[in-house]
């Protein structure tokens, strides 16, 4: 299956480009610096227990209300707003990348850079819409893995206050790249929320990368089903063909 109408490519980047690897001490450092920059009383276990519950109430909210914050809101109205906002709020990006890191570090799947390269010869118009909470991590790793010329648009949630599947989101990054949502095609991962936001926006082709399994990780089953499927991400180079 090729999709010969299509001339601009939008990414999810979690998951989709990048996966997370665990990674312990990496984790304990970026936790140790976040607890030293916010002046934590706390002891270690409690602050983070803490953090996590305010960090579950937040994506409640915003998985609710399709709505993404600033870092600094994030910060000051969620996560710590029992701390001081003199104190939090000019290390607002800096604690975002923290909170991140200790997941574990973030790595490009196999081909990606090699991939987005080669469809951006072949004369895709490349874009990236993604759910995230900070706004600084992946235009850091684009220029880092050296993709960065490949993308005409990047549009992220916590930027623009939209998130997916709100379509808004989808139909602003068609906008911004200036192409047609027909004429537009989406990967990613997760096989509902990526999946229902694509289709109802009008983007004329949805891949679904298939990392996630059946449902997406809030345990939601799929309702629509992608245009097609692939396994890793070079495999879209046997779907998108060099334009004419």
């Amino acid at each position: 299956m090729t999709f010969e109408n299509i001339d601009t490519i939008f990414f999810d980047v979690g998951a989709t480009l990048r996966y997370v690897v665990e990674d312990r001490e990496f984790a304990a450092e970026a936790e140790r610096q976040l607890m030293e920059i916010v002046g934590a009383a706390e002891p270690h276990d409690a602050f983070f227990e803490k953090l996590e519950a305010n960090w579950k109430k937040y994506r409640k909210m915003a998985k609710t209300k399709l709505l993404d914050v600033s870092e600094m809101e994030l910060w000051l109205q969620y996560l710590l707003p029992d701390y001081p906002a003199d104190r939090i709020a000019p290390h607002a990006a800096k604690l975002t990348r923290l909170w991140r890191d200790h997941d574990g570090r973030r790595l490009a799947h196999e081909g990606t850079p090699e991939t987005l390269r080669e469809l951006t010869r072949r004369g895709y118009k490349l874009g990236i819409i993604a759910n995230t909470i900070t706004e600084t991590e992946i235009p850091d790793w684009m220029c880092e893995a050296k993709v960065a010329d490949c993308f005409k648009t990047v549009i992220l949630s916590s930027k623009v206050r939209l998130r997916k599947p709100d379509p808004a989101i989808y139909l602003l990054a068609a906008r911004c790249i200036e192409s047609a949502p027909e004429s537009c095609a989406y990967v990613g991962d997760n096989p509902v929320r990526d999946v229902e936001g694509a289709l109802d926006a009008g983007f004329g082709c949805m891949v679904l990368f298939e990392n996630a399994g059946t449902a997406d990780r809030e345990g939601k089953a799929p309702t629509r089903q992608p245009h097609c499927r692939i396994r890793s991400i070079p495999e879209l180079l046997d779907l998108f063909p060099p334009r004419r």
